[in-house]
C-alpha cells in the first residue's frame, strides 16, 4: 500500500525518495499504461505549485494523451507543436519560465502560466512525454530538469 510521504529533506533528496517510491511503484509491473498512471499520480502528490502532470504517448508523428491528473487536456499534438510536441521532435527536455512567451504555445489550461516537458526516450525513438504544468512563472529550472530525467529514465527501463 503506498502511504504519502513528507517530503523534508533538501530538493535533491526530496527528488531521490520519489524516485525510489517509483522503482518500489513499478517493480514487478510489465504494463506500462498502469506504470505512467502511478507515475503520474506520484508526481502530482509530490509537487506543490502544478495544476496538471501527465504524459503523452507517440503515435505516429503526434503525440496522444494518456495517463495524467489534472483537468481535462488536448488529446492530440503533433511533433513540433507546442512545448510538448517541440520536446518530441527536437528529443531534448524543454523547461518554459512563462508558456505565454513561447512561440506556438498550446493552452490546453489558461491557468498554466510555466511548463516543463521530459521526452521519454526508449530503444532510439521517442515513446512519449512527460509533460508538467504550474500556474506560476519559473516554476522549473535545472534541479527539476535534473531529476525529471532521472524519474523517466527509471519509468522507461521498468
Amino acid at each position: 500500500m503506498f502511504r504519502p510521504m513528507a517530503y523534508n529533506g533538501t530538493r535533491e533528496e526530496n527528488y531521490a525518495l520519489v524516485i525510489e517510491q517509483l522503482k518500489s511503484l513499478i517493480s514487478g509491473e510489465p504494463n506500462f499504461i498502469a506504470n505512467l498512471a502511478n507515475a503520474a499520480a506520484l508526481l502530482n502528490q509530490f509537487f506543490t505549485d502544478i495544476n496538471w502532470v501527465g504524459f503523452y504517448l507517440a503515435d505516429g508523428e503526434e503525440l496522444v494523451l494518456g495517463p495524467f491528473q489534472g483537468l481535462p487536456a488536448c488529446v492530440r499534438i503533433p511533433f513540433g507543436k507546442g512545448v510538448c510536441g517541440t520536446a518530441a521532435a527536437e528529443r531534448r527536455t524543454v523547461v518554459v519560465p512563462d508558456v505565454h512567451q513561447f512561440p506556438g504555445h498550446i493552452a490546453c489550461d489558461a491557468a498554466s502560466q510555466s511548463e516543463i516537458v521530459v521526452p521519454l526516450i526508449k530503444d532510439g525513438r521517442v515513446i512519449g512525454v512527460l509533460d508538467i504544468d504550474s500556474p506560476v512563472k519559473n516554476r522549473f529550472d535545472d534541479i527539476d530538469r535534473r531529476y525529471l530525467e532521472q524519474f523517466a529514465s527509471v519509468l522507461i527501463s521498468a
